[in-house]
């Protein structure tokens, strides 16, 4: 603690795991601390018994359910896109090498009550039951067009300017359904809400690209996504390590770790008495509460079920995106579910989550149109959080705070946060142009 570091990372959750290793990579001398004597912080990974204790505290878990430490259930849920941002920082760091991935089962939407697997290419489309033939066949020459288009040949752009043009006249000019639509936009691209349409088609058109590409990468799987076995807890963990191979020092367990400052601008972190001097902290925003605001509330169900989800082809991993106009929301809701072949639960188990953004008074209500979809639930708790963003950038008063985590079961939000992060503390874009992403899968 007397000593002087480059950097002081506070908390031990993704985010700031990431940043850690990616700092100490980069040759900054980086203390890391966190007030728990575990590794997550708000995206932990809690054995049964945790989970217990968490939200149902001195009841003990039915044995019927199996040994507590064959759970690892996740706080925050997410699968990973297998041609994403995350997969390339996983490769650039090489930390991959710590973990082991298994590819996701299935990728579905709900679409007039029924749930059904994503189209993400055009021979897939051509056999969808989401579509009638004429819609199919017009699905199919919009994919085609979006996998095909190319920024430097403009014979692949059918007079398009796609850093212009919204997306939604895009769509016009295919004449997709407003079914089409939805899913295109929230299932295969992934946008939370509908404001995209009226935006610049480009970024959406690179989203898709993504997805297929994603879809593609990794063979033997019926979806663009993987997790690493034994659950997200994992992931923060691998982070730490590549961080102490790089010089990093962690402390955990410093309960009253707080942000020293000197006419406004950090300088370090006090605790137990020592102050360590830096010339920027990092932190999650439960370090910074003068310095956040809340953004908005996440409403999350964990759920341990005796069966795959009905309708996902008995899927031992799967996600499930209900687009917000077909449960009528202004937010969608997410299915989030993995089972004993990622090793996050016993044989014969399986785990379910159910998350959205927070639009009434009575939040576990709005989880119903998501938990519908499961069948019978054995166990459920529900978790409730404000979800908060940082006053300013931190160029400032140097005090670098991540965003909390949002609803979707996907880490592409996530690492968007880390990489703007990034770029505003060191200055510098990370270039993860260097390596193939392919290796993560393998």
């Amino acid at each position: 603690m007397d000593e002087t570091y480059d950097a002081i990372v506070l908390g031990t959750g993704l985010k700031e795991c990431i940043l850690s290793g990616l700092l100490s990579v980069d040759g900054l001398k980086v203390l890391h601390m966190d007030r728990n004597n575990y590794y997550g912080g708000e995206s932990a990974s809690l054995s049964l018994q945790q989970l217990y204790e968490r939200f149902r505290q001195g009841v003990k878990p039915p044995a019927s359910l199996g040994p507590s430490r064959d759970y690892n259930v996740d706080m925050v849920p997410k699968f990973i896109m297998n041609s994403g941002e995350l997969v390339r920082i996983l490769v650039h760091t090489d930390v991959t090498k710590y973990l082991e991935f298994k590819g996701v089962d299935g990728s579905y939407v709900l679409n007039k009550g029924r749930v059904e697997k994503v189209p993400a290419t055009d021979y897939e489309a051509l056999r969808s039951p989401l579509l009638g033939l004429f819609e199919k066949r017009r699905l199919r020459s919009f994919l085609l067009f979006v996998q095909g288009y190319d920024e430097r040949d403009p014979k692949t752009q059918k007079g398009y300017n796609l850093r212009k043009m919204p997306m939604g006249a895009v769509y016009k000019e295919y004449g997709l359904d407003p079914m089409t639509v939805d899913f295109i936009g929230h299932a295969i691209a992934l946008h939370r809400d509908d404001s995209y349409m009226s935006e610049p088609a480009w970024p959406t058109v690179q989203k898709i690209k993504m997805y297929y590409e994603s879809l593609m990468r990794f063979e033997g799987t019926n979806s663009p996504y993987i997790y690493p076995l034994y659950g997200l807890g994992e992931l923060p963990q691998a982070f730490a390590r590549l961080s102490a191979v790089y010089g990093g020092t962690y402390m955990l367990s410093k309960p009253d770790a707080t942000v020293a400052y000197e006419h406004g601008v950090a300088v370090g972190v006090t605790a137990e008495g020592e102050t360590a001097r830096a010339k920027l902290v990092v932190g999650d925003p439960s370090y910074f509460p003068d310095k956040v605001q809340k953004a908005s509330r996440v409403v999350r169900a964990a759920c341990i079920l005796s069966h795959p989800i009905p309708n996902t082809n008995n899927a031992p991993s799967a996600q499930i995106i209900l687009p917000q106009k077909q449960v009528n929301r202004r937010s969608d809701i997410y299915v989030f579910s993995c089972s004993f072949t990622h090793n996050v639960v016993p044989k014969d188990k399986w785990l379910a989550f159910v998350s959205t953004t927070v639009e009434t008074a009575k939040p576990e209500a709005e989880l119903a149109p998501g938990l519908a979809l499961l069948g019978h639930i054995d166990e459920k708790f529900v978790d409730v959080v404000d979800v908060y963003e940082p006053l300013e950038s931190g160029q400032r008063d140097k005090c670098f705070i991540s965003k909390g985590y949002d609803a979707t079961s996907h880490f592409e939000t996530t690492v968007e946060d880390v990489l703007e992060m990034y770029t505003r503390i060191t200055g510098k874009v990370l270039d993860l142009s260097s390596k193939d992403p392919s290796k993560a899968a393998q």
